[in-house]
């Protein structure tokens, strides 16, 4: 697990890295949509940075069963666990997860800071059509490099639309579950969503990190990695910290630290953090970010 994370690191400072943030915004209306059943809402929009295409469904086929239970119940565990999985196989970088508001047909979520590496360029973000036999809105393996892998995408939307998991046979919102042998996810060009789209996802540009940047920040170094409770930031060459910010696996923003750049160490007491895998996000204060995955043990 160690020899992993040791390689991630050596090989993205050898890429340049872009930061995104990802906004959905629902239209879920009775004109597009036949009707706004009761209780409209969405389970919250879970997905995953990945470099593979089609890494955790494609349409034709087989849902797996992370998609299954997003699109039935709301339920993210499955899923979870598979995004876990595909990053301890170096196919993955990171899992996100984010609440929709307010609980209703029209909704928002902004997923903020996703940082990208040349290996690891794609996004797929999926969420629950509330109720529905099984239908799910998606995004699935939004490449944020340019055609050819000639640079970063500037800020763009796209719109997005409704699938059918393929393992419920209801055919309206509140459908009596209907088990059935799974098929392949598909679009749903049928009532009640009428192939319309459902909303918008705004893809916004936030910072690029180029290959001359991200060298300058190879002095600051981290240690011990994995941790028992404390960290330490060497900064030998002074570069001006802004921040240094830890984030959970979902993504959630656990700890801000501001330190002395007058000094060339600083510790971070992490103690207090269960176990796990964190990414921690070193800003300066001209915009570059290093990004570190830890282990606290």
């Amino acid at each position: 697990m160690f020899l992993f994370f040791f390689l991630f690191n050596v090989i993205s400072y050898a890429q340049s890295t872009a930061t995104y943030n990802f906004t959905f915004t629902s239209i879920w209306n009775e004109t597009d949509h036949t009707s706004i059943p009761n209780n409209a809402h969405w389970s919250d929009l879970v997905g995953a940075t990945h470099k593979t295409k089609d890494a955790f469904f494609k349409l034709g086929e087989t849902a797996s069963l992370g998609i299954k239970n997003m699109a039935e119940l709301g339920n993210n565990t499955a899923f979870n666990t598979e995004v876990n999985n595909a990053i301890n196989s170096n196919e993955a970088s990171k899992y996100l997860q984010q609440g929709l508001s307010p609980f209703a047909a029209i909704s928002s979520a902004t997923l903020s800071g996703i940082e990208f590496t040349e290996e690891f360029h794609l996004i797929t973000l999926v969420s629950m059509v509330a109720p529905s036999p099984d239908w799910f809105i998606a995004i699935n393996s939004l490449d944020l490099r340019n055609t050819e892998n000639t640079g970063w995408k500037d800020s763009f939307s796209v719109d997005v639309f409704v699938y059918d998991a393929g393992t419920d046979d209801g055919s309206d919102y509140t459908s009596p579950n209907s088990v059935n042998s799974p098929v392949g996810i598909s679009k749903i060009d049928g009532a009640p969503i009428n192939g319309n789209r459902i909303g918008t996802l705004t893809i916004t540009l936030q910072s690029v990190l180029g290959i001359s940047d991200t060298s300058s920040l190879e002095s600051i170094k981290l240690f011990p990695n994995p941790t028992h409770g404390e960290i330490t930031i060497s900064n030998t060459q002074h570069i001006d910290i802004e921040a240094i910010k830890i984030y959970n696996f979902l993504g959630r923003l656990v700890l801000i630290a501001i330190p002395d750049n007058k000094t060339s160490k600083f510790n971070i007491n992490l103690s207090n953090f269960n176990k796990g895998i964190y990414l921690m996000s070193i800003e300066t204060n001209n915009g570059n970010i290093k990004t570190q995955k830890i282990i606290v043990k």
